[in-house]
This record gives structure tokens, C-alpha cells and sequence, in this order.
């Protein structure tokens, strides 16, 4: 019997380690409410399950934590494959209810604690690494959409075409009306190139592959020292759409962060590239730069745009908030990539024209936002 007996929970997540009899540790993950309302509680934590399992037990793959028992609250008993735990089982009644146990990576830790800690200039290696694995998980699991979506099928109900068109539908439905607010509407030239961009997204082709839903610094596990041996996590948003989406987070900056560098940044096209190349591994048209540069683009301006919705959100916060700035910022680096890979000249431009209006609309927002470091984290 491998019974839990004792665990600290790992704030401010719904996460604890775990330490078993056998003095072994595990992580204990549980389902409650996210800000990003969707999906139940009990699709994300299936979705998990799914992506978890379909990639270290249908592939091979060793990019992300191993699940080695759930209890999905939807008539599953917990199990652990006996090759790995043999002759024991983990018991649950005491954690949680609506939980995974999975693999406990430590001593890695998250890539953005690092990054907040001692900046990008003293972590490029690892953020690298991150990129890399990124890469990876694209080229491991492209074609491979109809295997996931059969396991994750068994688990509950799934919309292949929701996680496809996920980014495209949010950008539509919150992006181009606050673009109207703002006096920049969709029309002319610029609805055009916009349809044009959706539909390279909307129809991935071989860039179709699997990600964890959110690529951003918090969700890799890296080691502090010696190689970054980089692992992905948090699967609960997971699956199969365009590749580029994942690299988004490496030309623009997510919620957490100011600045992410720029293309024209030598040191920070090492993180960039390693994706890449990782990538072409497993889907060759990644090498075609026209076709990267344009389904790059089309992701980052459609990210830049989605980012929207929060317009009224940041127009109640007070002047000086780093969120306005930060806003500015995504827009600007999203029409900064479009240029650098002479991709969507139009929506680059729009991307810019918006930028402009809220530099307006916030006068505190008006600021250089080439000052920054990469990786120099929101205030608020």
C-alpha cells in the first residue's frame, strides 16, 4: 500500500507536494474555479489527464510530468500503471476531491521566477531551453490529432474545432469591436489582410499540433544550475492548434510582462530560433520563411488584438497602471514582428494605429516602452 502522508500546498496554485511512506514525492493537482470560465472544472482536469498520458504513455515523450493516478469525479478509479508503482497504489480519500497525482520534477522550478529574480541576460540558456522544448512538443505531436482526441474522447466530451479556432473566435468576438471603440475599425485593405491571417490560423495544415494552452515562462519547470532539462506543465487548457501560437510568447509580451526583446535583439533570436528549429524537426514546412513568418505574424497580431477585451477593465484602473502600458506594448510588438518578417503590412499598421490610440486615451501610458529590459515584469 503507497499511501500519501503528508503535503504542503504550493501557493497560490491548487497544487501541494505530496510525500508518500515509501519517502517518495509526488504533486497533487485539484480542480476550483479559473478566471478563464469556458471550461468546467471537470474538462480541464480530464484535458489534462489526456494530454499527460497521450504524451508519456502513446508517444514516449518525456516533455511533461507523468500522471500516475486521478480521480476525475466522472466514475474513474484512481490507477497507477504497475510498471511504475508495483505492487502499490496512491489513496486520495484524504486530498482534495476532483484531483491528478503526477510526477514531481523537482528540483526544477518556474522559468519566470527566475527571470523576475536576476533577469533575462542571466537566464538566456534556459530561456532557450524553454523554446526548444516548445519546439518539441510541436514536432512530436503534428498528425498525431486524431490518437489525442480519441484518449481525451474516452474522458468526456471535447470540441477539436473549439481548441483549433480558440484564439481566432476570442479575437473576433472581443478584439475587432473594442478596435471600433477606439476609432480603428475593421474595413478596406485592412479587413481583408485580417481575413487572410485568420484563415492561416483557422487551417493549420501541418503546423496542427498539440499545445498546453498557455507556453508562457510560468508553465516551464527548468533547473537553477547545470542544464535546463526543461519540462512543460499545466495541460488543463491543452490541445491541437497552430503551431505559431506557441511562439508568440517569445516576440510578445504575455500578461506578466513588460518586454519579451525583439526580433532585432541578437541574444534574444537564440530562443526564437531554438523553437524553430525544434519545429522543422517534426513539421519541414517550418523552414519555409515565407510561410513562418506569415502564420507568425497572423498569431502574434492575433494575440495583440484578443488582448482587446480588457479595454474597459484598464480604462477603470488609475493612471500609472503598468497594465495600460503593458497594453500598448503587446500591439506594438505584435506590428514589430509583422515588420520584421515583412508580413501583414496592414495589420501591422492597424496593430500600430491602435497602439496610438490608447497612448491618447492614456496619457500615463505614453511612455518609452523601449526602456524596459526583457522580461521586466507588470507591476500590477
Amino acid at each position: 500500500m503507497l499511501n500519501v502522508v503528508a503535503w504542503t500546498r504550493l501557493e497560490p496554485w491548487r497544487v501541494a507536494r505530496a510525500r508518500t511512506d515509501r519517502d517518495e514525492t509526488v504533486i497533487v493537482k485539484w480542480t476550483g474555479p479559473h478566471v478563464d470560465g469556458r471550461h468546467s472544472e471537470a474538462w480541464r482536469l480530464c484535458t489534462e489527464v489526456a494530454a499527460l498520458r497521450f504524451l508519456s504513455e502513446d508517444l514516449g515523450a518525456d516533455l511533461a510530468p507523468r500522471v500516475l493516478a486521478e480521480d476525475l469525479g466522472v466514475g474513474l478509479a484512481p490507477r497507477v500503471p504497475a510498471e511504475d508503482r508495483p505492487g502499490g497504489r496512491i489513496v486520495l480519500e484524504e486530498l482534495p476531491g476532483g484531483r491528478i497525482v503526477l510526477e514531481d520534477l523537482a528540483p526544477r522550478i518556474a522559468l519566470d521566477g527566475l527571470l523576475r529574480r536576476d533577469g533575462a541576460d542571466a537566464h538566456l540558456e534556459r530561456l532557450t531551453a524553454a523554446a526548444r522544448a516548445r519546439g518539441e512538443l510541436g514536432a512530436l505531436t503534428a498528425g498525431r490529432a486524431e490518437p489525442y482526441y480519441r484518449r481525451r474522447a474516452a474522458l468526456g466530451p471535447v470540441d477539436a474545432e473549439a481548441d483549433r479556432l480558440g484564439r481566432v473566435a476570442r479575437l473576433r468576438a472581443e478584439g475587432v469591436p473594442q478596435a471600433e471603440v477606439l476609432g480603428a475599425p475593421v474595413t478596406g485593405a485592412v479587413e481583408h489582410e485580417l481575413a487572410s491571417a485568420l484563415e492561416v490560423l483557422a487551417d493549420p495544415g501541418p503546423f496542427l499540433v498539440l499545445s498546453n494552452g498557455d507556453p508562457e515562462a510560468n508553465n516551464v519547470l527548468v533547473h537553477a544550475d547545470g542544464p535546463p532539462d526543461a519540462r512543460l506543465i499545466d495541460f488543463e487548457f491543452a490541445g491541437f492548434t497552430h503551431a505559431l501560437h506557441d511562439a508568440v510568447c517569445l516576440y510578445v509580451p504575455g500578461p506578466a510582462w513588460m518586454s519579451v526583446g525583439t526580433p532585432a535583439a541578437a541574444a534574444q533570436r537564440e530562443p526564437a530560433d531554438a523553437y524553430r528549429r525544434a519545429l522543422a524537426a517534426g513539421v519541414p514546412e517550418a523552414e519555409d520563411e515565407r510561410r513562418y513568418g506569415t502564420a507568425l505574424a497572423a498569431a502574434c497580431v492575433a494575440f495583440a488584438l484578443a488582448r482587446l477585451w480588457r479595454l474597459s477593465v484598464l480604462d477603470a484602473r488609475p493612471a500609472g497602471d503598468d497594465s495600460r502600458a503593458q497594453l500598448v506594448a503587446v500591439l506594438e510588438a505584435a506590428a514589430r514582428t509583422a515588420e520584421a518578417w515583412r508580413a501583414l503590412p496592414r495589420l501591422a499598421g492597424w496593430c500600430r494605429r491602435l497602439a496610438d490610440a490608447l497612448r491618447r486615451r492614456w496619457p500615463d501610458a505614453d511612455v518609452d516602452l523601449a526602456a524596459p529590459a526583457p522580461y521586466t515584469p507588470r507591476r500590477s
